[in-house]
């Protein structure tokens, strides 16, 4: 029996998404080979609806706290799947599919804002829910909210390209105006519009043609498609969270059926080196300017979003500068630096997993960039949000190799760092945990890594490196609270050495020379500071000048790292 178009449905489809994909998600993997042939579109799109299904479980969490009467309306729901997708979109196809799911909210939320909510207990002064609507009403809003989820796709894409999930999208949104009957039947339309647009894809992209595949986030959007059409018509989803289909990290040149020639221009390295990602907290107008900015850096650009947050995804060979384009345009966060592979002799061959690769959770844009121009997989981090273990895992599945070196950089993520590392080693990849405790420790590693040497004298350098780097931190207490150096009251600025409050201070600069004085009393060669978000350069240059009075044969070098947590990080070694 068709089923209205509320909350529930919109819960049931992010279910059954989550569901088709993870079940489709090594086959679309292994057909991806646009507009980089990494291997990942598949894994990518159940991340992001993932993300997105989270999300409206939360809402439909919150709402059974205030009591049994209380039900999520259809705008709250699509809106926190929008919001959801948003925030975990991965990769190209991934971010498109946020937007398109952001463009069906617009019109959606709108037209339902609180037209199926229940007053709850302490909500007397709400009104009765209305009726539901009908079915015909059902399927107008639905044709419209297609029409505008492809408009807003191609909004956020700076170049867009026909024979891809973009082409799908317009194909489902045509089916669905020219349908009749119920919301359900305008689902199903969609689909049929979308499947037969997909295998018209090989013949619109040349690169598709040779490889002899569709277009693989096409595919993912069809799964996405014959979901809602599901939801609509009644199917029941598998229960929550979903447990056997969850991403594997199998790359496409590890699956049977992989196409036996996938022609040499579309291997990775055939482009940029980099794919960057990061949310950005901006307005319109600094989006606007970014988008020109990292259109004449990159390719495959798409920046969507709106409302003050924004999820922006280019390919580069100058990581830095696109992370540093952000950061003229407003605070981007949870970046994410992907290496595709630079060796020119590389990109005439079928993709293969790297001998080795690094990992390297960091606190801060700068030190994304940093790491990442270094050529590590970055999980980036802002404070009081640290990395689960699974997003570990997700990084060392990017990275894409046979053999990684884990750094942490943080010892408070020791253990979900070790879990990580055991659940990547049971997936065939060999994982070396080096148990970084500062992200200074992680540059020091990262300085001596040489992926040519045997990987446990790599291991052993770089963790000889990073063991011989002594760390410090300045951070600003929040509260009177007791320390190793006496009391400290709330915005006095603390130094730490190895972890332990070492110096309490009134001013930024004169309590870090008093710690860089105690650290290098025990010796060192080499001072690295590493600047937080907003400290401006005379700070640096102040201690740089203080190293060079008390100790002439010790080198400064520093970093503008971005962190937040912490003003300023030492590292001596």
């Amino acid at each position: 029996m068709p089923l209205p178009l509320d909350a529930d449905a919109v819960r049931a489809w992010c279910a059954l998404a989550l569901d088709a994909l993870g079940r489709s998600r090594e086959e679309i993997d292994a057909i991806n080979v646009y507009p980089v042939a990494d291997g990942d579109t598949g894994t990518n799109l159940y991340l992001t609806v993932e993300s997105a299904a989270r999300a409206v479980e939360a809402v439909f969490e919150g709402h059974a706290t205030t009591g049994p009467a209380s039900r999520p309306g259809l705008a709250e729901a699509v809106r926190a799947m929008a919001h959801g997708a948003l925030i975990g979109a991965r990769g190209n196809s991934g971010t498109i599919l946020a937007q398109l799911l952001r463009g069906m909210a617009e019109v959606l939320a709108p037209a339902r804002d609180a037209s199926h909510r229940t007053a709850g207990p302490d909500d007397a002064t709400t009104a009765p829910a209305s009726a539901p609507a009908s079915d015909s009403d059902d399927a107008a809003l639905l044709r419209r909210a297609l029409r505008r989820a492809v408009e807003s796709a191609y909004e956020g894409v700076a170049r867009p390209v026909e024979g891809t999930v973009l082409t799908v999208a317009t194909s489902a949104a045509e089916a669905a105006a020219t349908t009749g009957g119920d919301g359900a039947a305008v689902a199903r339309a969609a689909y049929d519009g979308a499947a037969a647009a997909l295998e018209a894809t090989p013949g619109q992209l040349e690169v598709l043609g040779r490889a002899g595949v569709v277009d693989a986030g096409g595919k993912g959007l069809v799964e996405v498609l014959g979901a809602l059409a599901a939801a609509l018509a009644g199917g029941t989803p598998a229960p929550w969270p979903p447990a056997a289909t969850a991403p594997r990290g199998t790359r496409a040149w590890q699956t049977e059926g992989c196409p036996a020639d996938l022609g040499g221009d579309t291997l990775p390295g055939a482009g940029p080196a980099f794919e960057v990602i990061y949310l950005l907290e901006a307005d319109d107008a600094a989006v606007a300017r970014l988008r020109t900015r990292l259109d004449a850096l990159g390719e495959s650009l798409v920046v969507v979003g709106g409302d003050g947050l924004w999820n922006v995804h280019v390919h580069v060979d100058d990581a830095g500068a696109a992370v540093e384009a952000g950061v003229d345009a407003g605070r981007p966060y949870r970046i994410r630096i992907t290496h595709f592979g630079s060796a020119a002799e590389e990109r005439t061959r079928v993709a293969e997993p790297a001998q080795r690769a690094v990992v390297a959770v960091v606190p801060g844009a700068g030190l994304a960039a940093l790491c990442g121009e270094a050529g590590a997989t970055v999980v980036a981090v802002r404070p009081g949000e640290p990395p689960a273990a699974g997003e570990l895992l997700q990084a060392i599945r990017r990275a894409h190799a046979r053999e990684v070196v884990l750094l942490p950089n943080d010892a408070d993520l020791r253990h979900t760092a070790a879990a990580a590392a055991e659940q990547a080693r049971t997936e065939g990849v060999r994982v070396a945990l080096i148990p970084t405790r500062s992200p200074v420790q992680g540059i020091a590693a990262l300085a001596v890594h040489e992926s040519g040497r045997r990987f446990d004298e790599d291991v052993v350098a770089m963790t000889a490196a990073a063991g011989a780097t002594r760390y410090g931190e300045l951070v600003v207490a929040e509260r009177q609270s007791w320390t190793m150096a006496g009391v400290c009251q709330a915005g006095d600025v603390l130094g730490l050495i190895d972890g332990d409050v070492a110096v309490i201070g009134a001013e930024l600069a004169g309590t870090a020379e008093t710690v860089l004085d105690r650290m290098l009393a025990a010796g060192g060669e080499m001072v690295t500071l590493v600047l937080g978000d907003g400290v401006p350069d005379g700070v640096a240059d102040r201690l740089r000048r203080h190293v060079r009075r008390g100790h002439l044969a010790v080198d400064t070098v520093v970093y503008r790292g971005g962190q937040q947590a912490a003003p300023l990080l030492i590292g001596i070694e």
